[in-house]
């Protein structure tokens, strides 16, 4: 039987914002989870969310990131109207910022299945098949997360999706960035992810054109659908 989640585009939100909107369903989700372990709750309704949204120029860096992958100062952040966290999720340092499509499921996969690796594997293939509705060929890379073009040739792999979660009591939060029209330049600013000899790449750039935001998002959400086999309300 297919899962009810809950969909919400937030649009164009500050970081920190989103960050704690995040974090207030995750708290909630888990505190639910707990209390109905205890039987302190009966038949409660542990919700789950698919989140979109686009963030003005923001780097944040994972758990297991160094900070030494953020190559500009504090002054020169203000220059850029950039913004930095050090947040939560797993992985090193990205940058999202307009034109990049963020999606953060909120979701127990104690609904869906106990495995981690299978949830980033589908949220990959969830991009990969987005990709390839605009004829953009894309891959894993073999030991890195995230999907990647031409990832059979390290001499020309370029990520094109970042991902970094967090899961705990098997929920999940933070998520995943496709970058569609954004302004490459910024991964300048930082060793993205921490890998110093990859390329990042985005749709604009593999397609030569502009491809319509909306148009990427509602593709994206299908493949969600579809591969966690979900009905969104």
């Amino acid at each position: 039987m297919s899962i009810q989640v809950i969909h919400e585009d937030w649009g164009l939100v500050d970081y920190k914002v989103a960050w704690d909107k995040q974090e207030s369903i995750f708290h909630e989700k888990a505190e639910k989870k707990l209390a109905l372990r205890k039987n302190e709750i009966v038949n409660a309704t542990i919700n789950n969310h698919l989140i979109f949204c686009e963030h003005p120029h923001v780097y944040t860096l994972g758990k297991s990131g160094s900070l030494s992958n953020l190559l500009v100062s504090e002054e020169e952040l203000k220059a850029l109207q950039a913004t930095y966290y050090a947040i939560n999720r797993g992985g090193d340092i990205t940058y999202h910022g307009p034109g990049q499509v963020v999606v953060y499921p909120i979701l127990d996969l104690e609904q869906f299945f106990t495995d981690i690796h299978k949830y980033l594997r589908i949220l990959e293939e969830a991009v990969i098949k987005t990709l390839h509705h605009f004829n953009i060929q894309a891959g894993r890379y073999e030991g890195f997360t995230g999907v990647w073009i031409d990832a059979n040739n390290p001499a020309k792999a370029r990520k094109i999706c970042a991902m970094g979660v967090r899961c705990s009591r098997w929920i999940t939060m933070h998520g995943l960035a496709l970058n569609v029209n954004t302004d490459l330049s910024y991964f300048n600013h930082i060793v993205p992810c921490g890998i110093d000899d990859k390329q990042v790449t985005s749709m604009e750039k593999e397609l030569n054109y502009q491809p319509d935001m909306e148009v990427v998002k509602s593709i994206l959400k299908l493949n969600l659908v579809e591969l966690f086999d979900i009905i969104l309300t």
